[in-house]
């Protein structure tokens, strides 16, 4: 980070943010492609929701590769490069596994979706709109902190939740599931829900940072 005089006085790039906010915007509409799918699976009906989602996918590619091309070329930039970069990384990333849970339920095509898959789509929509708002903090961090602080604290909350979501799951699926392929078809989906809320709470841990630094 250049702290030197000059720097202060230097007009930053703010071009970041609104892409940042497209990324965010890109999650929130897989979060809800998810929840339908989950919530109306067929085979055939999956297909067509996985394709819908592995379009956000590419989307939240581009925006990604986008944000590297600016930092490439910027000279000033609102936060560390690196910290712009992990942010959209792990933005990214949480985007990445709902489409992995996605494209798992079309390719192992499972007897049935367990019911607490639903809730960790619920929280993973509740992440999006948590990481959508705290992204609309970004650009005004230096005058307060406090809601975007909070939105970091919520993103923890819900990964808590999550883990315990699938705990429960898999102590429910080894207890009362006797179909070994099923078990595995069932985990796999499973974990793929559970690692995108632990990708948006690191979402927030890279937020949390910028506001050590710059707040």
């Amino acid at each position: 980070m250049d702290n030197t005089f000059f720097s202060k006085f230097t007009p930053k790039e703010t071009k970041f943010f609104p892409i940042l906010k497209e990324m965010a915007d890109v999650l929130l509409v897989a979060s809800d492609l998810m929840i339908e799918c989950i919530q109306n699976y067929e085979h055939e009906k999956a297909i067509e929701f996985y394709k819908k989602i592995k379009e956000q996918e590419l989307k939240g590619d581009a925006l990604s590769n986008r944000i590297f091309d600016e930092l490439n070329s910027t000279f000033i930039t609102p936060f560390d490069r690196e910290d712009i970069h992990h942010l959209a990384d792990n933005l990214d990333d949480v985007t990445d596994f709902i489409n992995s849970c996605a494209k798992r339920i079309v390719l192992y095509n499972p007897k049935q979706i367990p019911a607490a898959a639903i809730v960790l789509a619920g929280l993973i929509k509740e992440d999006a709109i948590c990481i959508g708002k705290a992204v609309d903090e970004l650009d005004i961090l230096k005058k307060s902190r406090t809601k975007v602080t909070e939105y970091c604290a919520e993103l923890h909350d819900i990964e808590n939740k999550a883990d315990d979501v699938y705990e429960h799951f898999l102590i429910d699926l080894f207890e009362n599931q006797n179909d070994a392929i099923e078990i595995i078809k069932q985990k796999e989906i499973m974990s793929e829900l559970e690692k995108a809320t632990d990708a948006a709470d690191h979402v927030g841990k890279i937020i949390k940072t910028i506001i050590v630094k710059y707040a």
